[in-house]
Formats: C-alpha cells, sequence, structure tokens
C-alpha cells in the first residue's frame, strides 16, 4: 500500500484529502505544519507522496519541501491559494514536483497523485556524458556543471534537461515532451512545461542558447 503524508495546518483540508486518499486505496498519515512534516519523514522517510500547503505557521511549504529534499527525494505536490507564475517557479525551485491551486478538486488531486506515484523512475541513457564547450551533463551521476562548478538545479530541471539531451537536434512538440518527462497521464497545464523551460534556461546561463524555442511547436536542444 502507497503512503501519503497530507500536510496542512486546516484540518478540514486534512480530512478531506484522507477519504478520498484512503478510498483510492492509499494509507494515508498528517501532519499539522512544515515542522512536523520534517520531523515526520525523520522517523519514516518511506512516504510515497507528500501533499503539503504553502502557507502554514511555524514553516512554510516551500522551506518545508526543501529540508526534505535533503533527507530523501520524495515527490510533493504543493497546494496554494496563489497560481502565478512567480509562486510555481519558487516551488519548482524549491524541488516541488507538481503544484495545484486552491480551491481544487479532491478527484483531480487524486489523478495526479497516482501519476506521481507510479512515474518510472528508470531512464535509458543514451550516453554516459554529454560535453559541449565547458558545458558537461553526467547522466550517470545525474549532475550538470559549467566550467567545472556544479550546477543545482531541481528533479525535474535534470529530467527535462536529460531527455533534451538525449533526443537533441530534434524539434520535440510540447505534448511530446510534458508526455515524457511528466507521464501519459499528466493532468496539469502547459504552464509548467513553460516554467521549467524557463527556470532551466536560467540554470544554463551562457549554454542557454542552446534551448530553441520552436514557435507553434516546441522546443530543440540544439548542439
Amino acid at each position: 500500500m502507497k503512503k501519503i503524508l497530507v500536510v496542512d495546518d486546516e484540518e478540514k483540508i486534512r480530512s478531506i484529502i484522507r477519504k478520498y486518499g484512503e478510498f483510492e486505496g492509499y494509507e494515508v498519515a498528517e501532519a499539522c505544519d512544515g515542522m512536523d512534516a520534517i520531523s515526520k519523514v525523520k522517523k519514516s522517510s518511506d512516504y510515497d507522496v507528500i501533499i503539503m500547503d504553502v502557507m502554514m505557521p511555524e514553516l512554510d511549504g516551500f522551506s518545508a519541501c526543501s529540508e526534505i529534499k535533503k533527507i530523501k527525494d520524495i515527490p510533493v505536490i504543493m497546494l496554494s491559494a496563489r497560481g502565478e507564475e512567480y509562486d510555481r517557479i519558487h516551488g519548482f525551485e524549491a524541488g516541488v514536483d507538481d503544484y495545484v491551486v486552491k480551491p481544487f478538486s479532491p478527484k483531480e488531486l487524486m489523478m495526479r497523485v497516482k501519476v506521481v506515484t507510479s512515474r518510472s523512475k528508470s531512464e535509458t541513457v543514451a550516453a554516459d556524458v554529454f560535453k559541449y564547450e565547458g558545458l558537461e551533463i553526467n547522466f550517470t551521476a545525474r549532475t550538470v556543471s559549467i566550467d567545472g562548478k556544479r550546477i543545482e538545479m531541481s528533479p525535474k530541471e535534470y529530467e527535462l534537461l536529460f531527455y533534451l539531451v538525449r533526443n537533441k537536434n530534434i524539434a520535440l512538440e510540447r505534448e511530446k515532451l510534458i508526455t515524457e518527462v511528466w507521464g501519459y497521464d499528466y493532468y496539469g497545464d502547459d504552464r509548467t512545461l513553460d516554467t521549467h523551460i524557463k527556470l532551466l534556461r536560467n540554470s544554463l546561463g551562457e549554454y542557454r542558447k542552446l534551448l530553441i524555442t520552436l514557435r507553434g511547436v516546441g522546443y530543440r536542444f540544439e548542439a
């Protein structure tokens, strides 16, 4: 049985998610704030996904997510009353895997949980290391460096970059990228891809030039 940790300072929200989660066959645990969530993960890090609110007392969701990712890379679905691009970017930079804006549909949330928990972790690696001038991507170690300096990115940035590089010089449609990187049953919107492309370009610095936008089509990594 897969386990969900629901983190929200509102008992009513936790209760609703628990009800739907248990109906779908998940084991559901609860935490009332970010500090409580970190404590529970330290004691038992075998959660398959964490559903966490952004605005909470003691420690906000973004900060809690960053600390939890240091303990174990558990997928995090963030809940927020705000859906502006800035908030999404902040969430993805903190390592969030998906972002759901309140008010939300519990059924849709469970669909997103299903996608996140069933996503395959295995990847076919085209090459152990890709190098272009000062840019080096080590697929096996899952590291990216520029001029010898390690670049830290969110899990989804790594996955998106690796897929683009493995398919370099190929025009990749938006739908194809979303399907391959987020999963066949992804229930998000196109803004998630756009936000990650923006984050990825910022991370690549001068090598952002390698990531080409194809208007009306998608993107291409050109090297």
